[in-house]
């Protein structure tokens, strides 16, 4: 068998390209003939190279970088009728697929040894139109913000927990009148975002769908219906306590194999949200594509409903946010959108 690793050598200060030659033995050692290839500065150079491996027959590729070289992996194969297995090793700065999957994010040769225990997942994928995504597709104002802000930054809640700690531009969050078309129904009506998941680590944010599993054929559907600032406030200090957002009145939230996405306002635009990246303007289908790559995972660390567990460090973190959440008003927020 034949494995090829895709590593984008600027990725987590070089550590993949320092940490190679452990990595191909470690293949060598799980059965497979390893080859390696750095991606160049062309935009699409790890797509076009794991769409490349995969016609010539390699049985696995492993998608060596941040949540975008994983991202373009995914791209590159998915759309193929036979498709290699996949495994990822870390090395960017969120890693939100590594949580979700439970792979080593501080240390890439133990992440490679995840292939030695020879578990994998049936991982759902989403398609939404003729892109694919392996964790977030969103839209609306909320999501809009994460283009502003550094790459490192940019996953939809991860950047919002930095809006969180400045507040400089959420009182630019504006409701968009929007329809969204779900299996069980229809949502009409203005909110500020509406965020499906494949996996419940969004932003190194483990509760945002608490009931998420990577390989059930759907969609944890969320749309945040309000702009307020304090209200959003508020429902972030619920997703930290425990994922109690999808409880709150203020939040509609529901399991999808599939949702259509489209604004209502003439002349207003509605920009998708893709892994964090820019992925087009709505009006977008979105489906999801059952078990469509199976990938090397942790899986004696992942619960039966995979459902990630909270660390006394976030718990003591979230109990101190939610506190000081819950006794804003909007008196606290000065007109530049700064908290007092």
């Amino acid at each position: 068998m034949r494995a090829r690793v895709i590593y984008n050598p600027t990725s987590g200060k070089e550590l993949m390209k320092k940490n190679l030659p452990d990595v191909l033995n470690i293949l060598e050692s799980a059965g497979y003939e390893a080859s390696a290839y750095a991606t160049t500065p062309d935009p699409n150079s790890a797509q076009n190279e794991a769409r490349r491996a995969a016609l010539d027959g390699f049985e696995l590729i492993v998608a060596a970088g941040g949540d975008g070289t994983i991202n373009q992996v995914i791209n590159g194969i998915a759309p193929l009728e036979n498709r290699p297995k996949m495994a990822i090793l870390p090395g960017g700065t969120t890693n939100d697929y590594a949580r979700a999957l439970k792979v080593p994010r501080d240390n890439i040769v133990e992440a490679a040894k995840v292939i030695l225990k020879n578990q994998t997942v049936h991982m759902d994928i989403g398609q939404a139109n003729d892109t694919y995504f392996m964790n977030i597709g969103a839209g609306g104002y909320l999501t809009e913000l994460t283009y502003e802000v550094p790459s490192q930054l940019k996953s939809v809640f991860g950047y919002l927990a930095y809006l969180i700690k400045g507040a400089e531009m959420l009182p630019r969050v504006k409701p968009i009148n929007m329809r969204l078309k779900y299996d069980d129904g229809e949502y009409v009506g203005k909110a500020s975002m509406f965020f499906l998941g494949l996996t419940n680590s969004v932003g190194g944010f483990e509760k945002i769908a608490p009931n998420a599993q990577l390989d059930d054929g759907n969609f944890s559907l969320i749309v945040v219906k309000t702009a307020n600032i304090v209200e959003i406030l508020h429902l972030v200090a619920l997703m930290m306590h425990g994922g109690k957002h999808i409880d709150d009145k203020r939040i509609l939230y529901t399991k999808t194999t599939k949702l259509e996405a489209e604004t209502l306002d003439e002349g207003v635009k509605m920009m998708i949200n893709l892994d964090g990246e820019y992925g087009g303007d709505a009006p977008m289908t979105f489906t999801n594509l059952h078990q469509h790559i199976e990938m090397y995972a942790n899986l004696d660390e992942i619960s039966d409903k995979a459902v990630m567990g909270t660390s006394p460090e976030e718990l003591e973190m979230s109990d101190a946010f939610v506190k000081e959440v819950e006794s804003l008003t909007e008196e606290d927020i000065n007109g530049d959108g700064k908290i007092s």
